[in-house]
């Protein structure tokens, strides 16, 4: 074989390595992906019901209801203008309350119930995620649906 077909050969399986590795990174990061709604858009059906993505909002006073049986617990979530179930089973965090924000990651299952894998509590008293606190603001503003889908962290 020629140095040059052989250096063809070198830089064709070099192209080709790098394309697979490329491919399995952006598959990799593709399926860690998750993105963030609002109970108006989980209401005008606008996430998905297949993956995993995020709520967020207020706890609606007067929703948590805590299993006597277990570590399950159910309370809604609302962005003031529609209102989600969820339920989770799990330890909440210690800040979580009625009235405060929250974060939840799961799915939403096909009887409207959100179920929830994680639950996530602001940290401090300013502390709200970018996309929930203009949810919140629209939805106290009278716009209908508060948001457009926005990329969340990965997990």
């Amino acid at each position: 074989m020629k140095p040059r077909t052989k250096r063809g050969l070198a830089i064709g399986v070099g192209l080709g390595a790098l394309g697979i590795a490329a491919a399995l990174v952006l598959n990799a990061f593709q399926s860690n992906l998750v993105f963030f709604f609002s109970p108006s858009q989980i209401a005008a059906n606008e996430a998905p019901r297949e993956r995993s993505f995020r709520l967020g909002g207020l706890v609606e006073q007067g929703s948590l209801k805590r299993d006597t049986s277990g570590l399950t617990v159910s309370f809604v979530v609302t962005d003031l203008a529609k209102t989600i179930p969820v339920t989770y089973t799990g330890l909440l965090p210690d800040l979580f309350k009625e009235g405060k924000g929250v974060v939840a990651q799961g799915k939403l299952g096909a009887d409207g119930v959100f179920r929830a894998d994680q639950v996530l509590a602001k940290h401090d008293e300013n502390y709200m995620p970018p996309e929930a606190a203009e949810a919140l603001k629209n939805a106290q503003a009278g716009k209908g649906t508060p948001m457009k889908s926005n990329e969340a962290m990965t997990k």
